[in-house]
C-alpha cells in the first residue's frame, strides 16, 4: 500500500471513531468527501461510503454502494466478507429475504476456498441465523446461532453443536413432507 493509501485509511478510520459525535448526515458527508479522493470505482471508497449509510440507519442508501464495490472485485477478503455480510444484512432489514439468504450462503462457500481464511465466518452464520428468522424458519435460525455458538463453550460443544444439527435436519426434513398451499 502506498503513502497515500496508508494516509488515506488512517483519515478513514479516524472519522469512523468519531461516528458518535457527529449527525447522521454529517458523518455521511464526511465520508463521501473522502471517498471522493478516490477514483469513482474504487472499491475500498464504495465500501466506506455504503458504511457509512448503513451505521446511521440509511440502508437504502447503503445497498447500491455496497453491490458496486462488490461488483469491483477489488476488495480484500476482509472487506470483502464484511460487504456481503453488511449487504447480506441490509437485505434482510429492507426485506429482501432470499437474495440476503443467497448472498449470505455465497460467502460461506468462499470460506472453503483454500487461502480464503475464516475471518467473518461466525458472523457470516448470525447474519444468516437473523435472515431465517425473518424469513420465518426459527427452527433453522436458532439450530444455526447454536451450531456456531458450539465451538466457543466451555463444556457442551459436541453435544450442543450435535442436537442443532439433528434438530435442524428434523426441521428440514418435516419442511418438505408438508403439502404445498
Amino acid at each position: 500500500m502506498n503513502d497515500g493509501a496508508v494516509n488515506w485509511e488512517e483519515r478513514i478510520a479516524a472519522l469512523w471513531r468519531q461516528i458518535d459525535a457527529m449527525e447522521a448526515a454529517q458523518f455521511v458527508a464526511a465520508i463521501d468527501a473522502l471517498a471522493a479522493e478516490r477514483p469513482a470505482a474504487d472499491a475500498a471508497a464504495l465500501f466506506e461510503r455504503a458504511c457509512a449509510r448503513d451505521s446511521v440507519g440509511f440502508e437504502s442508501g447503503a445497498e447500491g454502494f455496497y453491490r458496486a464495490a462488490l461488483a469491483a472485485g477489488q476488495l480484500d477478503p476482509y472487506r470483502q466478507a464484511r460487504a456481503s455480510i453488511q449487504l447480506g444484512s441490509t437485505l434482510r432489514i429492507l426485506g429482501q429475504l432470499d437474495e440476503s439468504e443467497r448472498l449470505l450462503a455465497v460467502q460461506l462457500d468462499r470460506y472453503a476456498q483454500t487461502g480464503y481464511g475464516k475471518a467473518l465466518y461466525d458472523e457470516t452464520r448470525a447474519i444468516l441465523a437473523l435472515t431465517y428468522l425473518a424469513q420465518g424458519r426459527a427452527v433453522e435460525a436458532a439450530c444455526l446461532a447454536l451450531e456456531t455458538l458450539a465451538p466457543h463453550l466451555s463444556r457442551y460443544q459436541r453435544s450442543v453443536a450435535g442436537n442443532a444439527l439433528e434438530i435442524r435436519n428434523a426441521a428440514l426434513i418435516d419442511a418438505q413432507r408438508r403439502p404445498l398451499p
